[in-house]
């Protein structure tokens, strides 16, 4: 037998063994029924729109369960696809059939990779939408820098993942980089692949700001919460909170805003402070600030529920998250190394460019072997 077909044979028992796990995570028979059952209700109960925020979360719902299907309809016609080709090649050992055996099984790897990764994402919140926030540790312009670096690889995975990036709240540097910024990653499962970025991240590089350049390293903290939706019924009382308004500023004292339309609330008993200030509206700037607020206290529960379910698990995490949890060597070499799942790889660039499936599916992989 050729020797690529025979490498592609021998790779593809391991991923058929993949395959197996994914199916028996999405239950295929038992998702169309379920998809079946939603449709039946929204074409026979005329009083299922009484509800608006039940019904809308209801067909939200409907809809990743169609798209689920549909990625695992795809996955399986391709491999087999694939299957049939090899078989085919066995019998006649047609060197033209190579080719379009090595795309079909190029893709079905592609495809494999990607379904692994979603099926894994099976918490509670990981289909909603994601907060984040990130903040330079101690360095200063150099801190801020790489706190900017990190912005724009999570601005580069929202394109590659067909996110919505909405900027929540941005202070900029003194000099350059970023002081704090809030946003938003619009789109399904965007908590579900973020939770996996949330502590504390080192870069070791060449200083673009040092005129000997010599080697620094730069820390910085990203914050990740699940958006609230109309599912999820966080409650604030006015009591609970002390808003204060100021005026809102931009990068270097310019465009200062003469209004006192920025937000900061403090939630008294917890301490968390969260700020809004890019909406032109105090009203504006005070909604998105409690919603942030409600996702930053969502978290918190989270963490007290996973310490009482698993404090093996809750242990190891809230260690990583108080530390950090993924080391970038731009000199003497390049490397990226998350500590928790221990995944590497030289190519240092493309992460920062938001490739990073490979480190939330090892990610992901570590989570659930520890769970």
């Amino acid at each position: 037998m050729n020797e690529i077909v025979e490498n592609i044979e021998y790779e593809l028992k391991e991923y058929i063994q993949t395959f197996e796990s994914i199916e028996s995570i999405i239950s295929p028979d038992s998702l169309k029924v379920n998809i079946k059952e939603t449709e039946d209700l929204f074409a026979q109960d005329p009083n299922i729109w009484s509800d608006p925020e039940k019904a809308a979360n209801l067909n939200k719902q409907l809809q990743i369960k169609k798209q689920n299907l549909a990625d695992y309809k795809l996955l399986s016609e391709t491999q087999d696809e694939l299957l049939f080709s090899l078989e085919l090649f066995k019998d006649d050992s047609d060197e033209s059939l190579i080719p379009d055996i090595q795309n079909l099984n190029t893709n079905f790897r592609k495809l494999l990779k990607a379904a692994n990764l979603k099926f894994l994402l099976n918490g509670e919140y990981d289909h909603n939408n994601a907060i984040v926030t990130i903040h330079p540790g101690a360095g200063g312009t150099e801190s801020c820098d790489w706190a900017s670096m990190l912005l724009r690889m999570y601005q580069r995975l929202a394109d590659i993942k067909g996110f919505k990036f909405k900027t929540l709240d941005y202070l900029a540097g003194d000099v350059a980089g970023v002081k704090s910024v809030t946003f938003s990653l619009e789109g399904d499962y965007a908590y579900g692949y973020l939770k996996s970025e949330m502590g504390v991240h080192r870069l070791v590089r060449i200083s673009p700001f040092d005129s000997s350049g010599r080697r620094h390293t730069s820390f910085a903290s990203i914050d990740v919460s699940p958006e609230i939706d109309d599912s999820i019924d966080i409650e604030i009382n006015d009591k609970d909170i002390r808003v204060d308004t100021y005026c809102a500023s931009g990068a270097g004292g310019q465009s200062v805003n003469t209004t006192y339309s920025a937000v900061r609330i403090t939630h008294l008993e917890t301490n968390l402070v969260v700020t809004c200030q890019n909406e032109k509206s105090q009203l504006s700037n005070r909604k998105t600030a409690m919603k942030v607020l409600q996702s930053r206290l969502l978290q918190l529960e989270m963490k007290k529920r996973e310490k009482e379910i698993n404090k093996g698990l809750a242990e190891k995490m809230e260690n990583s998250f108080g530390s950090q949890i993924r080391n970038y060597v731009l000199h003497p070499y390049q490397m990226v190394n998350d500590l928790r799942s221990n995944y590497k790889t030289t190519s240092a660039e493309k992460v920062l460019d938001g490739d990073l499936e490979d480190i939330m599916l090892e990610y992901l992989k570590w989570v659930n072997s520890n769970s």
